[in-house]
C-alpha cells in the first residue's frame, strides 16, 4: 500500500468515525429528550397523587383533573424536545421534531392503552399536542435550522 492508499484508508476510516459519533449524539440527544419528559410527568404524577389532588391510583380521576394533567403535559412535553434541541449536534429543530415524531406513537398507543380508564378527549389531546409541543421545544432552544 501506497502513501496515497494509506492516506485514502486514514481519510475513510476518520469520516466514518466521525459521522458515527455524530450519529450516536443525535440519537442520545431524543433518548435525553424523551427521558427528561418521561421523569418530569411521572414525577408530577405521583406528586398529585402523593398529595391528594388526583385520587388513589386505580380510581379514575374527574375530567377536570384531566385537564390539569393536560396543562402540565404540554409545557413538560416542550420542555423535553428543547433538551433534544440544546443536546443536538447540529440542525436542533430537527431533532425537536423528531422527538415529536416519536411522541405520536408513544401517544397513540397511551391512548390504546388508558382508553378505559379516562375521557377520550384526554388521549387525543395527548396525540394531537406531540408535534405542537416539539415545535415549541425548537423555538425555545432559538433554533432556526
Amino acid at each position: 500500500m501506497n502513501t496515497s492508499e494509506t492516506l485514502q484508508a486514514t481519510l475513510t476510516v476518520t469520516t466514518d468515525s466521525a459521522q458515527t459519533r455524530t450519529t450516536l449524539r443525535s440519537v442520545g440527544a431524543v433518548l435525553c429528550g424523551l427521558l427528561s419528559t418521561v421523569i418530569l410527568t411521572t414525577a408530577v404524577d405521583l406528586a398529585l397523587h402523593a398529595s391528594g389532588v388526583f385520587p388513589p391510583h386505580g380510581e379514575r380521576m374527574a375530567d377536570a383533573l384531566f385537564v390539569l394533567a393536560l396543562a402540565y403535559r404540554i409545557p413538560l412535553n416542550a420542555a423535553g424536545c428543547y433538551v433534544a434541541a440544546r443536546l443536538a449536534p447540529a440542525r436542533p429543530t430537527r431533532h425537536a421534531l423528531a422527538l415529536g415524531f416519536v411522541g405520536l406513537p408513544l401517544a397513540t398507543l397511551g391512548a390504546v392503552m388508558m382508553w378505559e380508564h379516562g375521557p377520550a378527549w384526554y388521549s387525543l389531546a395527548n396525540i394531537a399536542i406531540a408535534l405542537p409541543c416539539a415545535w415549541v421545544g425548537a423555538r425555545l432552544r432559538g433554533a432556526r435550522s
